[in-house]
């Protein structure tokens, strides 16, 4: 699991009113090279989880107002921060999974920036299969035609 990052930040707004906090950190070299990253950790104590919006100066953490109604904090405060990817991460795979998603980039990179809720789904789906290697191989290469084709679920039924 990438290490998690611990920092100081000043909260501040976006154009449309929205917290913010700026990430002084680039997470691309910290954890991997995604197009988007879910990310869990801490915010001034306060639990958080999310995806990190890049920007033209780098990455921010947009918080909602669901977590300010419940965290109420002030723009222009300094706040402690603590975070890291969430949920399964490509080193963390099934090397057979892993194979399958690094000969297919266009794949690998939808699935890295799905959501924890689907990246999961897909490896429970493969994962039920354990004991039938020829259904799992086939299950694999469903996953990587669904990703290229930029499906977030497998097919129900």
């Amino acid at each position: 699991m990438p290490a998690p990052e611990t920092f100081t930040s000043i909260l501040t707004t976006d154009d449309r009113g929205r917290v913010v906090v700026p990430v002084p950190f680039d997470p691309n070299r910290a954890w991997g090279d995604k197009p988007r990253h879910h990310i869990t950790g801490t915010v001034a104590g306060h639990r958080v989880r999310g995806p990190l919006d890049a920007v033209e100066d780098g990455y921010r953490l947009t918080l909602g107002a669901a977590w300010l109604r419940d965290y109420p904090i002030v723009v222009g405060s300094e706040v402690a921060v603590t975070l890291a990817p969430e949920g399964p991460q490509r080193a963390e795979l099934p090397p057979d999974v892993a194979e399958a998603l690094e000969a297919d980039p266009a794949a690998a990179a939808f699935f890295d920036a799905l959501a924890t809720f689907y990246r999961k789904g897909y490896l429970r789906w493969i994962d039920g299969t354990k004991r039938r290697p020829d259904v799992r191989a086939a299950r694999i290469a469903e996953m990587i035609d669904l990703l290229k084709a930029g499906k977030k679920e497998r097919p129900r039924g």
